[in-house]
């Protein structure tokens, strides 16, 4: 979709997806990574990587750290303190769309869809989206599902000026809602429906409104990184891509090595839960048709085009932001490498 980041770039891609030079190897190119959120399923695939050697045999020399949200990646990333992250596209597209001098873009998109929610009681008075005017919603300010409420209520026919947000830490978002202090939560699935369930309110307690059920069908975590650090260091980001992704693929084909992964690195797992997660985020984000049918990353244009201008209309953004300013396909591995 991007074309003429550099000469050098271009021959680089016919390389193979993991092999480098041995003058590159002896380099070892280092890459700070910035997760989404604490070590997780979902992000795992990044220790995997990292623990089994795969960015070492790639030739570039990764530092994975935890995030504290989807929304702090872009900025962290034009701010420079990161090279490249992993995060919700969604709140990346938003901030570009605000700022489109900070070159941020994505070089894989993982997540076919997103994993964005709003969850309320199943046994209280909201049934569909509409209903959540008037009520009250718990969730961080750097929340991306409540950061894209906004593209949400314009797709669901939600007025968003009636809809009240309480701003709070992660650890008390969940419990405000099991509390009653308030009616619903916007977050991940992933993270908000399991935290829920942990502290009592089980699955079927739950009224689960996935964004894209309701007009809002936005694709999900991605790979980003920023045009300046491409034009510096391609083979950095081809082989720390290559790497994360075939990580990503073992994770989605047998989620085992990865559990015994994120225990290792982080001792107080609850191994149970994470594999719940991932079989969740399994169904609910990953194994579309599209990616069963094509693999990971293949990105409609258009599709994608129409989620940079639902973002946009949500924040009354003037329209500027081309699906080939957030996205670019020069990067990836071979298709084949990208099969499930």
């Amino acid at each position: 979709m991007v074309h003429g980041f550099t000469r050098r770039a271009a021959l680089l891609a016919a390389g193979g997806t993991l092999a480098a030079p041995m003058a590159a190897r002896a380099q070892a190119p280092r890459v700070r990574l910035m997760l989404d959120w604490a070590f997780q399923s979902p992000n795992a695939f990044a220790l995997v990587a990292r623990e089994k050697g795969y960015f070492r045999a790639a030739g570039v020399d990764v530092q994975v750290d935890r995030g504290q949200g989807g929304g702090a990646v872009p900025v962290a990333l034009a701010g420079g303190s990161y090279d490249m992250g992993y995060a919700d596209i969604n709140p990346t597209i938003r901030f570009m769309a605000e700022n489109p001098d900070r070159g941020i873009v994505a070089v894989a998109v993982l997540h076919d869809r997103s994993p964005l929610c709003a969850i309320v009681r199943a046994d209280g008075p909201i049934r569909t989206p509409k209903d959540l005017e008037g009520k009250r919603l718990a969730a961080p300010d750097f929340d991306a599902g409540r950061q894209l409420f906004p593209a949400f209520a314009r797709a669901a026919g939600i007025d968003a000026s009636k809809v009240t947000f309480l701003s709070v830490t992660p650890a008390l978002r969940e419990p405000m809602l099991v509390r009653r202090e308030a009616d619903g939560v916007t977050g991940f699935v992933t993270t908000s429906a399991l935290a829920l369930k942990g502290i009592g309110m089980a699955m079927n307690q739950q009224r689960i409104m996935m964004y894209y059920d309701h007009g809002l069908n936005l694709y999900g975590g991605a790979i980003l990184t920023t045009r300046a650090f491409l034009e510096r260091n391609p083979e950095a980001v081809r082989g720390a891509t290559a790497a994360l992704m075939k990580a990503y693929i073992e994770t989605i084909r047998n989620g085992t090595e990865m559990l015994d992964v994120l225990k290792r690195v982080e001792p107080l797992t609850d191994v149970a839960l994470e594999r719940e997660r991932h079989e969740l985020n399994l169904e609910r984000v990953i194994l579309t048709d599209n990616v069963r049918a094509n693999g990971i990353s293949a990105v409609d244009p258009a599709r994608l085009q129409a989620g940079i201008v639902a973002v946009e209309q949500a924040y009354n953004l003037t329209p500027r932001l081309q699906a080939a300013q957030i996205y670019t396909t020069d990067f990836l591995p071979p298709a084949a490498d990208r099969r499930i």
